[in-house]
């Protein structure tokens, strides 16, 4: 006798089908993160297949009869269809697919469904309940949607790049292509956010997803919002001490908090610099690099990278080795952990970067070859049904504001930082009531990075301001039986806590699953440690930029002889959370049950970075840093302008060449001078191996004009360029300006402030998402405490004098 399957043993999104039009990384990533739990992913492609099919970062092209290694990554487990879309039949045969479908996923910019017979109007006709998925580089809207750019350039424009490097040499990018995969996690989780919605509704949204937005959101720190209180120019700098040579290689400390500042220098075996209070200020340690490096050099050249990392966490210093593709997939925690998984073609890639405590997740399947499932998928649409969801039932709370999908959940958040807080902030602006909980004597860090010297200097930190609106905030010692107490009240009825401290904190209070789960069954308790909650490293301490050292990311950013951080990796390890949240909070709606969710910070960022470990594996390239170049374009570089107003402030110009038009347009705006026109030059390869004589001579044009000359004359030929805006002047911006990306509130301490968006502008939502401004502490004590729990004002005013709650640090 068959029993019946366990519906928790079903993947999270088993039914939900997937039409991916996208190519390149975005798309296939979202698509990527759908199918990995459960989706069912229709990849259609052109009779050329999805270009990324031929990519390889290295340079060497797969065999013939092969795909590229990132390509079978990004779409394993999917299906493929070729289809003309200049071909009537297979136009009818897209509208027939998207009425059986939930989610559709294209990137073919402003205008591009339209120009293939696939409007807007003409899928929602096909299937109202719809959630369509449109990402490009600016958004499909605004007055730079139709500029040329590239992720380098966007990257420039933004703010991201003049920040990282060092003086007397170029601002250096990110590389490893993390803003296309940042972007690609949002378009995933926002699509899986409208999607809930639309099940309940019946009516999709149409997400219009920038890149530059993504890029905005996850590589410049909000200094945008920070410029609006600090009007001057931002410093380049880099952390100091951050990333420094071991006898052995590199190694990753990081001090941004002052306890991490003093305990460093007792690791170094200095204690006398902590007498210098400047120094507990980055920007006063970058300033006196040489001076700190010295000292700090003349430590860590005598020991080992292992040797460094064991004291600094016996220390309780945040460090990791930086390591390459190679050190990475040999690294002890990640084996010991089962990180790596086989894919069917013949290499491994990082697992799904969340698990589940209940509810499976689909296995690593194939990638399809192009066209593989076409007749197939065609039999299917000719005999299936249209998938037109009929609005579900509804709580009263979820009734008042249906377009939100998350209206009615309570999360009580005890994250703190940065990633936590990305995690929480994602379900505040799509409708949830989030409690963060903080103590007066342990408040959140986050509170206290970057503060601008504003009194009261807790309420004024950039970081903080970015990630916690419309939150609701609450001071409790959960130290105290009556602090846990009250949190375990609070608890009683919400539907998630999420928490990212190191491994131990969580049971040291007591609250371990179990005992969560034997007070509320149908809690889920979202866990996100930096090393996760098993292996060898799950004690030591980690902040994002650790995990940029140890996932490989570190690596391929910088200058040849010098790795940097990105600093990313906070809001990327955020995203990806909120999509395993969202996976969990489906199997809890099947089964009624809660689980726990871990998804430790480092697993996301070696998704992210998987091309590196692919490379290594598939054709036995370490890819390396290299200042500015990087395996999209060639040349590509950030060159030094005429200076504005202050001689001391280098003006800089962002390019990139990723074709041979973009290359012909870039002959066209430096007049065609004889040394372009040299035949080897005319093809991709002849240009990569010119690139010290292409970057002479266009840093020589660039020399005789002021960055935004040169931006327009390139952006007149088609060419991708950018004059380099430094952060705090990000806004205003015309393309921000006219799509509302930032939000002004009027905060209680800082006035009106600008707060930026999620990167998607969901059609059924408007353009501000933010329903308050972030929360003073503990500015919500009565009205949870006393209003919701039904303590009196005396017993608030009694855990006020216990300093159990308080609205001010104490300390």
């Amino acid at each position: 006798m068959t029993g019946a399957m366990d519906p928790g043993s079903a993947w999270p999104l088993e039914g939900l089908r997937v039409v991916e039009l996208a190519t390149g990384i975005e798309g296939p990533y979202a698509g990527k993160m759908l199918c990995d739990a459960g989706a069912e992913v229709v990849k259609l492609e052109p009779a050329g297949g999805d270009p990324l099919r031929r990519f390889t970062a290295c340079g060497r092209a797969p065999a013939p009869d092969e795909d590229a290694a990132l390509f079978r990554y990004l779409n394993a487990s999917k299906r493929s269809a070729a289809l003309d879309l200049e071909d009537r039949s297979d136009r009818r045969l897209a509208l027939e697919l998207a009425a059986t479908s939930d989610i559709w996923i294209e990137s073919f910019g402003p205008g591009g469904l339209e120009a293939r017979g696939l409007s807007l109007e003409s899928l929602r006709e096909a299937n109202p309940a719809l959630t369509v998925v449109s990402i490009s580089p600016w958004g499909l809207t605004g007055p730079w949607c139709e500029r040329p750019a590239t992720e380098f350039t966007l990257q420039a424009v933004c703010g991201s790049s003049i920040r990282r490097g060092l003086p007397g040499r170029p601002p250096v990018a990110a590389g490893g292509q993390l803003g296309r995969f940042a972007t690609g996690a949002y378009a995933g989780a926002g699509a899986l956010a409208a999607w809930l919605a639309a099940r309940r509704t019946g009516s999709g949204q149409h997400l219009d997803v920038s890149l530059f937005e993504g890029i905005v959101t996850v590589l410049t720190t909000f200094f945008g919002l920070r410029g609006h209180w600090i009007q001057e120019p931002l410093a380049p700098a880099a952390e100091a001490p951050s990333i420094e040579p071991a006898k052995d290689g590199w190694v990753g400390v990081c001090t941004y908090t002052a306890q991490q500042w003093h305990d460093f220098c007792a690791l170094i075996e200095r204690p006398d610099l902590t007498e210098d209070e400047r120094f507990l200020h980055s920007a006063h340690r970058f300033a006196s690099r040489d001076l700190l490096q010295k000292a700090i050099h003349g430590w860590t050249r005598q020991r080992t990278v292992s040797e460094i990392v064991e004291l600094a966490s016996l220390l309780r210093v945040p460090s990791a080795p930086v390591l390459d593709a190679a050190g990475v997939l040999s690294c002890d925690h990640f084996e010991a952990r089962g990180i790596f998984v086989d894919n069917p073609h013949g290499f491994r890639q990082p697992r799904v970067p969340y698990q589940l405590g209940l509810g499976t997740l689909r296995p690593v399947g194939p990638a399809p070859t192009l066209g593989q499932h076409t007749e197939a998928i065609r039999a299917e649409v000719e005999a299936g049904a249209p998938r037109i969801a009929s609005p579900g039932a509804a709580s009263a709370e979820e009734a008042r504001d249906p377009a939100l999908p998350f209206a009615g959940l309570r999360i009580v958040d005890l994250t703190a930082f940065w990633a936590g807080p990305v995690v929480t902030g994602f379900f505040a602006d799509l409708g949830a009531d989030v409690v963060k909980i903080e103590s007066i004597r342990r408040p959140d860090g986050m509170r206290f990075v970057g503060a601008t010297g504003n009194q009261p200097i807790w309420e004024w930190s950039e970081v903080f301001h970015g990630v916690n609106p419309g939150k609701r905030s609450v001071t409790l010692d959960l130290d105290t039986e009556e602090g846990k107490g009250l949190l375990m009240r609070l608890l009683e009825s919400a539907d998630v806590l999420a928490e990212n401290a190191s491994a131990r904190v969580l049971d040291n209070f007591g609250l371990s699953f179990d005992t969560l789960h034997a007070l509320n069954p149908g809690l889920i308790l979202l866990r996100m440690p930096a090393w996760g909650l098993e292996g060898p490293w799950r004690d030591r301490p980690g902040f994002a930029a650790n995990i940029e050292q140890a996932a490989g990311i570190a690596s391929v950013t910088g200058y040849p002889d010098l790795p940097f951080v990105p600093q990313c990796c906070d809001p990327i390890g955020g995203i990806h959370a909120a999509f395993g949240l969202m996976a969990a909070l489906e199997v809890r709606r099947r089964t009624g049950r809660g689980q726990q969710v871990e998804c430790s910070l480092v697993e996301p960022a070696l998704n992210v970075a998987a091309q590196q470990t692919l490379e290594w594996q598939v054709h036995g390239e370490s890819l390396a840093r290299d200042g500015n170049r990087g395996p999209t374009a060639a040349p590509q570089g950030l060159h030094r302008c005429l200076p504005g107003s202050d001689p001391a402030e280098p003006e800089w110009l962002a390019l990139a060449v990723e074709n041979d038009a973009q290359w012909r347009g870039l002959r066209r705006a430096l007049g065609d001078p004889a040394w372009a026109r040299a035949p080897e030059l005319t093809d991709a390869a002849g240009r990569r191996e010119a690139q010290d004589t292409l970057d002479e001579q266009i840093g020589l044009w660039c020399a005789g004009r002021r960055a935004a000359e040169a931006e327009a004359v390139l952006l007149a030929e088609g060419v991708p360029a950018a004059a380099a805006v430094n952060a705090h002047f990000l806004i205003p911006n015309p393309q921000i300006r006219s799509r509302g990306f930032f939000q002004t509130l009027d905060h209680p301490v800082t006035g009106p402030t600008p707060y930026p968006n999620l990167p998607i502008r969901f059609s059924g939502l408007g353009p501000g998402l933010h329903r308050s401004p972030p929360p003073t502490m503990g500015q919500h004590n009565e009205e949870v405490l006393g209003g919701e729990l039904g303590l009196t004002r005396e017993a608030l005013d009694a855990l006020r004098e216990k300093k159990i709650i308080g609205e001010a640090p104490d300390f």
